[in-house]
């Protein structure tokens, strides 16, 4: 049975019923999610666990402390629950591109 993995990214024009993908090595099977806000993660997460018995989700950094802990007790503790971070120099790359992208500023 394979480890099975959730990532979760945030993007305003995303469709998640239309950006997702799916890695499945035999051992590893990843689902990837492109989300508009936390409503959508909740769903998706929620569904994935009910549909694969997902093991570990893996967060974007646009999620907040509260967004994983809202996430985690949505699943019952049954799920680990990752969140990639980036440090200060990588921050300072994607932080005006995102704000461009995303924010039109």
């Amino acid at each position: 049975m394979a480890f099975k993995a959730l990532f979760i990214a945030h993007a305003p024009d995303a469709e998640f019923e239309k950006h997702n993908t799916v890695i499945d090595t035999g051992k590893y099977k990843l689902f990837t999610y492109v989300v508009r806000n936390q409503k959508e993660a909740l769903e998706v997460a929620r569904s994935l666990h009910e549909k694969e018995q997902i093991d570990s989700i893996l967060l974007c950094p646009g999620f907040t402390h509260a967004d994983v802990a809202e996430l985690f007790a949505a699943l019952d503790g049954k799920v680990a629950v990752c969140v990639s971070r980036g440090d200060g120099p990588s921050s300072k790359i994607t932080g005006p591109v995102l704000m461009r992208e995303f924010f039109g500023k």
